[in-house]
């Protein structure tokens, strides 16, 4: 029989996840209340990123997808995806930081990451100001446009029969006995359908949870809410400029900012140029709920680091600020696969900031956990520590 399977979320990575799931012959419908992309991928700076990462699950799930990534750029085309293999640049301001740097690149060396250590980064990046003492430079770094990229995969997901219904919010699931929602559920509660908002009862052996920041209040729809939580972030995007940035550049405490769980606001400078002559500067981070309150502070805070970095933005004008979500966990690291206390839910969330970039190869640990194969990845232990078991105490219940 055919699995059908409902995606709720038609961001990068619900478009991933509905593109493998389709590709492997299930009936897909994907489901979303907006356009596509139109959440935290349109607010994203389309990194596919390895730099960032210590070695450990989240390394192995971003390994896998740099090799999808560029799989998906051969079928789809790259100029669909706005693939760029640019590389990494990460820089280091003292001594002591380089050191640290090294240290850092050489666990992810060990874990197979290509890395190159870097004295004289002005011969990469020659507009970086100078007596940046060195950096590491990171050739599987690649770039990606992504809701174009998220675009892309939903299309290719369609033209393997996949179905996309805008405008609609998956309400409550219905069980065995006919029943909706927890607490009403047969013996062993499974899944036979997604009600939305407009009324329809959309059937599905399986319901995944791709909803992003939002994926907490849908897996609370579903009976199985996960602790997915909002952390703000900003983008600056300049004029549109001749090629000056040809890497993504960034500070090596950004590395650290990523894995803080602090509350508190959290700056660290990343600049990276596009294919449309806009340089993108970031990255900040702050839990605020999902305050979209515009803050100058942040914005004049980002703008004075990367021109500390980059001296030749002091020149340039700033087009325009943009705010976005990211789906943040409190250990870092995204729900990925089956949910004990719902059989048939399957969750795709809390990737935070790597969404983008973890996408694809989320969507194949999805479909090998539908399909009961084992996953594509090089240590199959590695997607245990993604599970949603590791948010449950002994009794099934959340910690």
């Amino acid at each position: 029989m055919t699995l059908k399977i409902v995606v709720v979320g038609a961001g990068v990575v619900g478009a991933a996840c509905a593109f493998h799931a389709a590709s492997a012959g299930m009936d897909v419908t994907v489901v979303d209340r907006g356009p596509v992309g139109a959440g935290t991928t349109s607010r994203g700076e389309g990194n596919v990123l390895l730099s960032d990462k210590e070695p450990g699950p989240e390394l192995a799930l971003a390994q896998l997808s740099r090799t999808l990534w560029d799989e998906a750029g051969r079928e789809l085309g790259p100029d669909s995806l706005e693939l760029e293999a640019k590389g990494g640049l990460v820089v280091a301001s003292t001594a002591e930081g380089l050191a640290a740097l090294g240290e850092f690149a050489a666990r992810q060396e060990a874990a197979g990451v290509r890395v190159q250590p870097v004295d004289r980064v002005r011969d990469l990046e020659p507009h970086l100001a100078p007596g940046i003492p060195g950096g590491v430079h990171y050739p599987q770094d690649a770039q990606v446009q992504p809701v174009l990229a998220a675009a892309a995969l939903l299309r290719a997901a369609v033209r393997h029969g996949a179905r996309f219904r805008t405008g609609e919010v998956a309400s409550a699931v219905t069980a065995r006995d006919g029943g909706r929602t927890t607490g009403d559920r047969s013996t062993d509660g499974r899944i036979t359908g997604v009600r939305t908002t407009a009324g329809d009862l959309l059937p599905a052996d399986a319901v995944v949870n791709a909803a992003g920041t939002w994926g907490g209040e849908v897996g609370r729809r579903l009976g199985a809410p996960v602790e997915v939580l909002p952390r703000r972030g900003f983008v600056l995007v300049t004029e549109p400029l001749p090629p000056m940035v040809r890497h993504k550049v960034y500070s090596a405490d950004y590395v650290a900012n990523v894995a803080s769980s602090d509350a508190g606001l959290e700056t660290s400078c990343v600049v990276e140029g596009t294919r449309g002559g806009t340089i993108l500067i970031g990255a900040s981070r702050e839990r605020v709920g999902f305050d979209t309150t515009m803050n100058p502070a942040v914005v004049a805070r980002l703008a004075a680091q990367a021109c500390r970095l980059f001296p030749f933005l002091r020149g340039v004008h700033l087009m325009r600020a943009y705010r976005g979500f990211r789906p943040y966990c409190p250990d870092h690291l995204p729900v990925v696969g089956p949910d004990p206390r719902v059989p048939g839910v399957v969750h795709a969330c809390g990737h935070e900031g790597a969404g983008i970039g973890l996408a694809p190869a989320t969507g194949a640990l999805v479909t090998a956990h539908l399909l009961g194969r084992p996953w594509r990845g090089a240590d199959p232990a590695a997607h245990t520590a993604l599970l949603p078991d590791r948010f449950l105490n002994a009794g099934g219940a959340p910690q």
